[in-house]
């Protein structure tokens, strides 16, 4: 399964990840980056990341890996949704696709060509869910697996006792 998310419509619909490009563009899309690295670990789920470099002049196609999450930044006078649209056809034919954008335009030429659209808002609610899950399971384990909880309680009492 591929996920595939059109890079500055996430950070432009995603309040924090907005304002953090406000002040530093670079430092938005790494923790962009950083949380889908984050949520590909855990759901095996191929994910690129496609960031226009539109009206970069001499821009070209430029591919970057961040453990298994890709990113690209696309050619000279080339849009993400042209780039996205262009991969879908080719992968939507044998790989289950989700494209990851709150463009209406791109939404339609996804549907058409078989692969799911997901909005920037849900694939935010869901990564929300997924981060609060994994805090709980990460707390619940730490709370099991300290040294107190694998003794016994008369032992625990001497042990309190001899270190008053």
């Amino acid at each position: 399964m591929y996920m595939i998310l059109d890079g500055y419509n996430i950070i432009n619909n995603w309040s924090e990840l907005k304002k953090e490009a406000e002040d530093n563009l670079e430092d938005a899309r790494l923790k962009l980056i950083e949380m889908l690295i984050n949520f590909q670990g855990y759901s095996g789920i191929k994910i690129i990341v496609v960031y226009d470099a539109l009206y970069v002049k001499g821009s070209v196609e430029k591919h970057e890996y961040y453990n298994n999450v890709e990113v690209v930044y696309t050619k000279e006078g080339e849009t993400a949704d042209h780039y996205i649209e262009g991969i879908i056809k080719t992968l939507a034919k044998k790989e289950q696709v989700v494209v990851v954008t709150s463009d209406w335009a791109l939404q339609q030429v996804v549907l058409g060509e078989g692969a799911t659209r997901m909005s920037s808002r849900e694939l935010h609610d869901d990564l929300i869910k997924y981060f609060n899950e994994k805090k709980k399971y990460f707390v619940v384990n730490n709370l099991k697996n300290n040294i107190e909880s694998m003794l016994d309680e008369d032992v625990l009492k001497k042990l309190r006792k001899m270190s008053e």
